[in-house]
């Protein structure tokens, strides 16, 4: 049967089920356990045994069996699964009051997929399937559409993002990343919280994006009659706070930006931003690391993990190393040259492309660490010390002439977290942003203009200040063994499926 044809039987069957005065759409149900909890409790139950006590549980029905007066229906519910064991005898004596033909309608009206809710007691049958020996069984909901063939399962990727329900029904593991993320963005909460960080949302709808080096959606408010920003970090409303007076803040939620989408990239994702009064980078390399283990071993139970078939030992102390160094190490250019164009020359030798647009030293610098280290980088490493010109917000370092302090952290050849013994003087950073309102003006749809407000907030003094970001997807994605963002995040952006007339031109 095609799925139309599917829809309409079942259709029909909404009607009948009416008819017979059932509702096959419930109000609600009470159990007394979940699917786990009982394979649990009964795990030494012995076979052919049962319990005498009674239990109530919901579920999706994921497969149905007949064999004559016996039934065998597998029960889904959030923790797992288990069998229900259904007898006609034993449910047209439970139900006689309710439905005369209880077991018929089971056959004849009941489906894969639908949702129900039965009673009875806890039996281990004679071939060792843990079971609820049914009693009374209520349908809670009918479905219309049918699940994915049991065999071939949801194999369409782009289906199971599109249609997540779907991939979460029938693929238990989906549900268990998803479990992981939130306790891992709980994890995370509770170790910051524990140190006295408090959490306080700031503007999405922002009036000057910044904070970042990214393309920014655009809206307009109508009433206002002003265009505004989806934000594209937390970063400088969360730096307000920290002028404020408040010492310890951070935010965990949703950053927009109109990039390119790919197994690393979602135009809308999740970012952990943490601001310290009174630290540097060298702090928030210590709260990174130990943020990052706490969560990994509560949630895990381990360090050890794999990724994608790749071993990664999350175990303190993690390697730190400037990007000179890196770049060295794995191309044997040291970046000391006295001109611009001696570099441009040296890179180009090595096989770094892309130079001839730099406008300095410092850039080509990152340009040879992108191509040529960043991939390597599996093992946790946080790479420190960066030039001055791709860091806007980053405070000079104290003894590197042309450096910032600032990390970033890599696992698994991608960056993680980004961090900053963050920008205190007004003057310099009212250059930077000059600097880059004057790229933006050039045409640069990444580089962000001046916020006004921002600079006035730091004219009134911000203390010494250590700020930290983390990408929590891509956390996810490690911790979970994740490819793709894509199965890190619920319901990812993707391009609306074609038209049939489209698909037939």
């Amino acid at each position: 049967m095609s799925e139309e044809d599917i829809r309409a039987a079942r259709l029909e069957k909404v009607e009948q089920l009416k008819q017979l005065k059932i509702n096959p759409y419930a109000y609600r149900w009470e159990s007394t356990h979940h699917a786990a909890e009982l394979q649990e409790k009964f795990a030494d139950l012995p076979t052919g045994e049962e319990v005498d006590l009674e239990v109530t549980i919901a579920g999706r029905i994921m497969t149905r069996r007949f064999l004559g007066k016996l039934a065998f229906f597998t029960l889904q519910d959030e923790t797992g699964t288990i069998q229900l064991y259904l007898e006609k005898k034993r449910i047209q004596e439970g139900m006689v009051d309710i439905d005369t033909d209880a077991f018929k309608h089971l056959d004849k009206l009941v489906d894969a997929g639908d949702i129900i809710g039965v009673n009875g007691t806890i039996k281990r049958t004679e071939k060792g399937e843990l079971s609820v020996y049914v009693k009374t069984y209520t349908i809670l909901t009918k479905s219309l559409l049918p699940l994915p063939d049991k065999w071939h399962g949801l194999t369409d990727v782009a289906k199971r993002y599109r249609q997540r329900y779907v991939d979460l029904i029938v693929n238990p593991e989906v549900r268990q990343t998803f479990r992981r993320r939130a306790q891992i963005t709980a994890g995370i909460r509770r170790y910051l919280e524990n140190r006295d960080f408090i959490e306080i949302e700031t503007p999405v709808l922002q009036g000057e994006a910044g904070g970042a080096d990214a393309r920014p959606f655009i809206t307009y408010h109508n009433t206002l009659e002003m265009q505004l920003y989806l934000r594209i970090a937390t970063e400088l409303h969360l730096k307000r706070l920290i002028v404020g007076g408040f010492e310890k803040v951070f935010e965990l939620g949703r950053i927009f930006r109109n990039e390119g989408i790919s197994t690393r990239h979602n135009p809308e994702f999740t970012s952990i931003e943490v601001y310290q009064a009174y630290a540097d980078y060298n702090d928030m390399m210590a709260l990174t690391e130990g943020m990052i283990t706490t969560v990994a071993q509560e949630v895990l139970g381990t360090l050890q993990i794999t990724y994608q078939g790749t071993s990664i030992d999350l175990t303190s102390p993690w390697r730190r190393v400037t990007m000179h160094d890196l770049v060295k190490e794995y191309t044997e250019l040291d970046f000391n040259f006295p001109t611009l164009e001696e570099a441009k020359t040296s890179a180009k030798n090595a096989g770094i492309e892309g130079v001839e647009g730099c406008t300095s030293i410092g850039k080509i610098l990152n340009q040879a660490f992108e191509q040529k280290v960043e991939e390597n980088l599996i093992q946790p490493t946080f790479v420190i010390d960066f030039p001055i010109e791709i860091s806007p917000l980053a405070k000079p370092h104290r003894s590197k002439p042309g450096i910032v302090e600032r990390f970033e952290l890599f696992m698994v050849g991608r960056e993680t977290a980004n961090s900053f013994s963050e920008l205190t003087d007004p003057i310099d950073q009212r250059q930077r942003l000059e600097a880059q309102a004057a790229r933006k003006a050039a045409g640069d749809l990444e580089a962000q203009g001046v916020d006004e407000d921002f600079l006035t907030a730091l004219e009134y003094g911000m203390p010494p200040t250590g700020g930290l970001g983390i990408g929590i997807d891509r956390l996810v994605m490690l911790l979970t063994d994740c490819a793709s963002i894509r199965d890190a995040i619920a319901f990812p952006l993707l391009k609306p499926e074609k038209s049939q007339d489209s698909d037939t031109e």
